[in-house]
């Protein structure tokens, strides 16, 4: 599976506590100024800063983190003593704290990578830990380096990968989308989980041509309608342990669904690790039509959906390394004789930067 590119963070009002400060100066009495900015600024560090109870629990993982000889992820690779105690008491806008960030790799040590992003501003307030982490995993992509504009290139330049049908199944394309105003998912809540499913379905719900299709909401599916989006490879389960160590399934099944075009060949994944996984499938390797359908159907729902994007990092994600574009791109393919041995398979798939994966997704 191919990482088209990179993406993250919006930038939040830091400076909003000084904002309040000089409000206050300018319509306190003297002799009432003192006492109101003390109350002000000790308000603002204590909701800027992570209680004591995540700051114990952050010593105790980094010390855990730091006596792991056989963890090899890039989270422990750099989050240093000093990235550590720099970070160790900051607070997002939504309340993320570092903890958030990285409790799913000091659970798994085994991680490659080791940290998630627990709202779009993670990427802004943890910079010291995430700038070297995308830099690493993107191959360069340097703090001094922009995203640029969206474009999803002349799709006509594609072809069909296997016109003789001799080795693809199947070709799927996705991208990753997360919406504006809310958290992504250790910090949703129940209420904000159904409001943005709502909020999904009814964009979804107007989708005309091609898209046109069902949504399924998890919550009350039938034995019949589970057993159908089985047998489809449609239905996506409870997250990993990575993803259940990161308090990426809060609140299962509730705010989750799927929607699927009435051709089975345009899915949208609604509260799976991200907002939104828009996916475009169909047998055989026409990349073409695959992408075309996916890029055609991202375009629609952006008119109706505010996404989270940012100007230096692109679109942003739950995990950092769906970053930019977002978007990724895979075959199913027939390959006996390389298969046979997974070594080297992984080895050459990684000189042409490719992943190998089974066929239900990453970890598999």
């Amino acid at each position: 599976m191919l990482d088209a590119s990179v993406v993250p963070a919006v930038v939040f009002p830091r400076d909003l506590p000084y904002l309040n400060y000089f409000v206050a100066r300018r319509v306190l009495s003297f002799g009432e100024k003192i006492s109101r900015l003390r109350f002000l600024r000790s308000a603002s560090n204590l909701q800027a800063m992570a209680d004591k109870v995540t700051l114990m629990r952050l010593e105790e993982g980094f010390a855990k983190l730091e006596n792991a000889q056989d963890c090899h992820s890039l989270l422990k690779k750099y989050l240093t003593k000093d990235i550590f105690y720099k970070l160790k008491s900051r607070k997002t806008g939504m309340g993320a704290t570092l903890l958030d960030v990285i409790q799913s790799g000091v659970e798994n040590l085994d991680s490659g990578i080791g940290v998630y992003a627990p709202d779009a501003e993670s990427y802004t307030i943890f910079a010291e830990l995430f700038n070297p982490i995308i830099e690493d995993y993107h191959k360069g992509f340097k703090i001094t380096d922009r995203h640029p504009p969206t474009d999803f290139g002349d799709i006509n330049t594609l072809v069909n990968l296997d016109p003789e049908g001799q080795f693809v199944i199947s070709t799927r394309t996705r991208c990753g989308r997360s919406l504006v105003g809310y958290p992504f998912n250790p910090c949703l809540s129940e209420s904000q989980y159904k409001e943005m499913e709502n909020k999904v379905i009814q964009v979804l719900n107007s989708l005309e041509g091609e898209h046109h299709g069902t949504y399924y909401h998890l919550t009350g599916m039938t034995k019949e309608t589970q057993q159908q989006l089985i047998d489809d490879h449609f239905l996506f389960k409870e997250g990993d342990r990575f993803l259940q160590a990161a308090n990426a399934c809060r609140f299962w099944p509730t705010g989750r669904g799927i929607f699927h075009n009435n051709a089975k060949s345009f899915l949208v994944w609604v509260n799976e690790e991200d907002h939104l996984r828009i996916i475009s499938m169909q047998m055989g390797g026409d990349l073409k039509e695959v992408y075309g359908r996916m890029v055609r159907g991202v375009q629609i729902l952006g008119k109706k959906l505010r996404f989270s994007r940012d100007s230096r990092l692109g679109f942003l994600t739950f995990c950092p390394t769906n970053l930019g574009t977002t978007i990724r791109a895979s075959v199913h393919i027939k390959l006996p004789k390389l298969a046979s041995d997974k070594s080297v398979l992984d080895s050459t798939a990684a000189k042409y930067n490719l992943q190998v994966r089974g066929t239900r997704g990453e970890h598999t």
